[in-house]
């Protein structure tokens, strides 16, 4: 019984990170610490920087579960969390996340740069506080603005190597910025009556799903250009560009397919194809890189 219970506590610790989320976000940390040098980059650096992006992710995560605990317990989607289903106490994921947050800034200060200790700690404060507590009951256009937080790793992850801002790393985050509402959107129109019975003005909720449609077919517009820069700055060339660009308009196909649609499967099918999406670009920004290192 108390084995049982043990791995009962471990698997609720590891949902509080939200693993799945903070995977994605350190693959596209990872993908902006190889892109920022020529060849790979020194093998204990790189680690630090995953180690320490990965636990500030994931004590984001944490507090995120921690201030949306009474909102989750409401949803159907979210009610088997920890903190609804009384699996772990309210103490237990602050001491948590604390040490988390802690334990990254440590690793990042000493083992990294300052800077990318800076913006990493930033970016939690930005996902935690400032989206979660307020941006995210405040206005439709949370996700927007809060956005912000999630598309950080690749520019944590270039900082981490190089020690500066580069226009590239900006390139990644206004990528992933762009991506974001359409990702989340298409999510929210299928979960809306959930957003709606705890009064959170998800876009969906306040300005109703035609509206939230039309605007997730034109951010994937957007994105279609905004995919093109890496390529038209030099950054990236025809190997991404070229399987890129298509996989740009099989977005905007699921939006104009959830406009004539109009039901929440068409809605969950993009936002899975969004995810997919995401993870595609960033392996072509990471191969056509590699391409044409060994071409030098």
């Amino acid at each position: 019984m108390t084995n049982e219970k043990i791995t009962i506590s471990w698997k609720n610790y590891l949902e509080l990170c939200k693993p799945k989320v903070v995977a994605l976000l350190v693959f596209t940390a990872n993908v902006g610490m190889l892109l920022a040098v020529p060849g790979m980059p020194p093998v204990a650096l790189f680690i630090y920087a995953t180690l320490g992006i990965g636990l500030a992710s994931a004590s984001a995560a944490a507090i995120n579960h921690f201030i949306d605990q009474k909102a989750d317990a409401e949803m159907a989607r979210t009610q088997n969390r920890p903190l609804p289903q009384g699996d772990l106490s309210s103490g237990n994921v602050l001491i948590f996340a604390g040490i988390l947050g802690i334990s990254a800034m440590l690793i990042l200060v000493f083992l990294v740069n300052t800077l990318t200790a800076a913006l990493a700690f930033i970016s939690l404060i930005g996902y935690a506080v400032i989206y979660t507590v307020y941006l995210k009951r405040m206005t439709p256009q949370n996700i927007v603005i809060g956005g912000a937080a999630g598309a950080a790793p690749p520019l944590l992850g270039w900082c981490a190597m190089t020690g500066e801002v580069h226009p590239y790393a900006l390139l990644l985050f206004l990528l992933i910025f762009v991506w974001t509402p359409p990702h989340f959107w298409a999510l929210a129109i299928a979960r809306r009556d959930e957003y709606a019975k705890v009064n959170i003005p998800m876009l969906p909720v306040t300005h109703g799903t035609e509206f939230t449609r039309l605007h997730i077919l034109l951010y994937t517009i957007l994105l279609f250009i905004v995919t093109l820069l890496p390529y038209l700055t030099g950054m990236s060339g025809l190997i991404y560009v070229i399987p890129g660009s298509f996989l740009s308009l099989g977005f905007i196909y699921f939006a104009i397919k959830m406009m004539r649609t109009k039901d929440d499967k068409t809605a969950m099918q993009t936002f899975g194809y969004s995810i997919v999406y995401l993870m595609l670009i960033f392996a072509l920004l990471l191969v056509d890189h590699y391409f044409k290192y060994t071409l030098v």
